[in-house]
């Protein structure tokens, strides 16, 4: 009752007319930051973040959050409409997404994936208001070799239960691994793959592997295969998101199992995007449409879209809680938090109790707001597609080469992407799926890290994986995910069935996609 009474104070602070305002004018800009790729929600807070030094900190922290959810909610639209995420987190909403909206349902497409996020940012924020008390104690248990069972988990549950190839899902994430090694090694200092080019030392950005593979790879595909860009065939009219509302209580199970899977990432350092592939790997493996997924589904937007918003709203948790950022955007906003005088962390809820309830508060409304105003301009989304493609191909790749600069105003950067195009290109051609690699590159640096501090901390030893109860048991689910590829195939060869050379071959085809 305690944390339901403070609720309602913040609610009285944050439902003001001026902070209304605040959480409507900063979703614009969010959705703003979100559709265009390159900036993303952390940037985009970035960029924000100066004009907020005069205002109080929770106007400030409100226009901030509010500009949060609405680049979660943007990154969907360009993945859905032009299959170039707008932010990391919604690559896996490209896989049936895209499909969806280019066989004239974009509509759809848009509602599932705009409803079924703002369910995972309620739930999310559902979790804040009642774990913020103790979860300081259980995430303060912690170390690098927990970091590193949670990034193990994501990548072998890909390998397990992708439904895909296991051994194309394992080389894309070994040659993912690899990418992710380019650049400055941050233990020893060294260079790494940089092959003597001094521009490779800063490493690879993802948003430029993100803008190459889906943006310019599908242009060129898309050309390649002679496709024309058709309009939307689904009528611009209300009655169609009003059904497509009515769809979504048939996924309930999809959501909830999303909603926990976005929350424990959001706590853990898996972060929204680790998320919403796993998401998409469980709904996938467990739906019983799984052999659709890729081909337009419509579970395969709401798992990682429902995933991709509940992790987003749990990672400020850690960061209000103790002062450790769950990701990128959550750390601009603690130094925000700094710059106003305000230290993040348990001592926080005390000191300034106004401040957190307001903030959370503001997080209910903040995301129905988001939601409205995204299903408000669903028919301008949508009508975009009606151009045809000699007009939106250049534009696409106009903002891809823009967002691509933008990234960090450096013109190599953009024949980075032209390569990474030319690699989408070649893995949609070879049936190659795209996601692993792109977890192995955005988790890849962290995983290493977490892995070599515990094997200085433990003298080499890999029993430090397995010392604890939490980090044992998080690499043992891993392990045994990373087996059932082998023991799927040993008991299709016992069962005498005949299918087991099938078995890997169909899925490729069903999922090239992703």
């Amino acid at each position: 009752m305690g944390n339901f009474g403070q609720l309602m104070d913040g609610f009285a602070i944050a439902l003001t007319t001026h902070h209304i305002m605040v959480m409507v004018i900063g979703v614009l800009l969010g959705l703003v930051v979100g559709v265009l790729p390159g900036l993303g929600a952390p940037n985009g807070v970035s960029l924000l973040l100066p004009l907020t030094f005069t205002m109080d900190p929770i106007s400030a922290i409100i226009l901030l959050t509010s500009m949060y959810w609405g680049a979660l909610f943007g990154g969907s639209t360009t993945s859905i409409l032009f299959n170039i995420p707008g932010e990391p987190s919604s690559v896996a909403t490209t896989f049936d997404g895209y499909p969806m909206a280019k066989r004239g349902e974009a509509v759809r497409a848009l509602t599932l994936a705009f409803s079924s996020a703002g369910f995972g940012a309620l739930v999310g924020v559902l979790v804040i208001t009642l774990l913020s008390g103790w979860v300081a104690n259980f995430a303060l248990r912690f170390g690098s070799p927990e970091y590193f069972g949670v990034y193990f988990l994501a990548f072998a549950s890909f390998i397990g239960m992708s439904g895909g190839s296991p051994f194309k899902t394992l080389v894309c994430i070994m040659l993912g691994l690899a990418a992710g090694t380019v650049g400055m090694d941050t233990i020893s200092g060294e260079g790494r793959l940089t092959f003597g080019i001094p521009d490779l030392a800063r490493g690879i950005s993802f948003l430029i592997v993100v803008i190459g593979l889906f943006g310019l790879g599908e242009l060129l595909v898309t050309v390649d295969e002679g496709y024309k860009f058709d309009g939307v065939k689904a009528k611009l009219d209300l009655s169609v998101i009003l059904r497509t509302l009515a769809e979504l209580p048939r996924y309930w199970a999809t959501l909830l199992r999303s909603a926990v899977v976005g929350c424990w990432m959001g706590i853990t350092p898996g972060g929204p995007t680790a998320a919403s592939f796993m998401s998409y790997a469980l709904g996938r493996r467990f739906s019983r449409r799984g052999k659709f997924f890729g081909k337009g589904e419509p579970e395969g937007i709401v798992s990682p879209e429902t995933a991709d918003h509940s992790a987003g709203s749990c990672a400020l948790l850690p960061m209000l809680a103790l002062g450790v950022p769950g990701s990128a955007t959550a750390a601009v906003m603690m130094g925000g938090l700094m710059i106003w005088g305000l230290s993040p962390g348990p001592m926080l809820f005390s000191t300034r109790p106004d401040f957190v309830w307001g903030l959370i508060a503001s997080m209910y409304a903040g995301n129905v707001i988001a939601v409205v105003l995204v299903l408000a301009t669903v028919p301008l989304f949508a009508f975009i597609l009606r151009a045809p493609f000699t007009v939106v191909g250049p534009l696409i790749a106009i903002i891809c080469v823009i967002g691509a600069y933008t990234v960090s105003n450096h013109m190599f950067d953009l024949w980075l992407a032209l390569i990474f195009g030319v690699v989408g290109y070649v893995f949609k051609k070879l049936d190659y799926p795209l996601a692993p690699f792109v977890l192995a590159v955005v988790l890849g640096d962290k995983a290493e890290d977490a892995f070599r501090q515990s094997m200085l901390s433990s003298g080499g030893s890999l029993t430090v994986f397995f010392e604890t109860p939490l980090v044992g048991t998080m690499m043992g689910l891993g392990i045994l995910l990373l087996l059932l590829p082998l023991v799927s195939l040993l008991v299709s060869a016992v069962s005498g069935n005949g299918n087991g050379p099938d078995v890997a071959k169909t899925p490729d085809h069903q999922t090239s996609r992703t």
